[in-house]
């Protein structure tokens, strides 16, 4: 594929909307909006192999509170395993020994390009310095066991597919037993 031109029609805080005239790989030039957001790294804090650390806050799209797993978008220059550790610090106040990546998605890879990496973080130690929240977050973490986790999914506390997600791949048996 070729992009033959492209405008930016939004520029927000958090992403960008560009418009885009495309020849497409099979021939025909097309216009596509393309929503352009930086990569972001999903957390799955393990205090220990059978419980997850989730937080609960407002999400102002849907309106409503809701149970998540910490997430974060990277800072520029940031490598996604930074982002990880930055991110467990000032979302839960704790800081992983061990992060291990689960792998990447695309959520929503017909009209954005944000690509999300997975990681499970363990050995989860308190920090020497306490860390600020971004000013439009409020924040409440809390420990899980992994079956309360999937009951808050199956009753509709855990709505987005991050978290729904990061859940599957530490699930026992579905991704290597470490």
């Amino acid at each position: 594929m070729a992009r033959l031109s492209s405008e930016v029609v939004f520029q927000g805080r958090v992403f960008r909307v560009d418009r885009d005239r495309v020849k497409l790989p099979h021939g025909p030039e097309a216009v596509l909006d393309v929503v352009r957001h930086a990569p972001s790294a999903i957390l799955v804090p393990m205090p220990d192999p059978d419980h997850v650390v989730l937080i609960r806050q407002y999400r102002y799209p849907i309106d409503r509170d809701v149970w998540e797993l910490p997430a974060g978008t990277l800072d520029p220059g940031e490598t996604p395993e930074e982002a990880a550790a930055r991110e467990c610090h000032e979302e839960i106040g704790l800081v992983p020994s061990k992060i291990r990546r689960l792998g990447s998605m695309f959520p929503t890879p017909g009209y954005c390009d944000e690509e999300m990496f997975f990681f499970k973080l363990t050995d989860l130690r308190q920090p020497d310095t306490a860390a600020a929240l971004d000013p439009d977050e409020s924040i409440h973490p809390r420990v899980f066991t992994l079956e309360e986790a999937w009951a808050m999914v199956r009753r509709g506390e855990v709505v987005d597919m991050k978290s729904v997600v990061g859940l599957l791949l530490v699930q026992p048996g579905f991704s290597d037993p470490s």
